[in-house]
């Protein structure tokens, strides 16, 4: 279970199907948060339910869409046709957000210079899907 910061926009996801969990130093995700960087879980697609409003949709690249609660603007999930059958939530939004921390840092080439990466973590410049 997880929700926007204001609680209009609720989903539902299998938590068990949580893998991959990753902080991602890309721009766009920079960009999109106002955050230093953004840790994502990718889940398989039909595992997520949006249970209560609907989250607002946009194409942050040719090849991916965000999805964000349209009254607070939080950001929620992430689909890239490049990996069709998954679609990343941010950790932050989960109610159980201790439960599921990162295995790697991604587009590390693109991070912020004063952000200290977790050396415990797989450091990868770009992101291998």
């Amino acid at each position: 279970m997880g929700s926007c910061h204001c609680g209009y926009v609720r989903y539902s996801v299998d938590q068990d199907d949580l893998t991959d969990v990753a902080n991602c130093h890309c721009s766009i995700c920079r960009r999109s948060t106002g955050g230093t960087f953004v840790t994502w879980a990718t889940v398989p697609r039909a595992s997520l339910t949006w249970t209560a409003g609907a989250p607002g949709v946009y194409p942050a690249t040719e090849s991916s869409r965000r999805y964000y609660c349209p009254r607070c603007g939080a950001q929620l999930a992430l689909h890239t046709e490049l990996a069709p059958q998954t679609i990343d939530i941010t950790v932050s939004t989960l109610e159980r957000v201790d439960d599921f921390p990162p295995c790697r840092e991604i587009w590390v080439k693109n991070k912020i210079k004063w952000v200290m990466l977790d050396n415990s973590l797989v450091h990868e410049d770009e992101e291998s899907l």
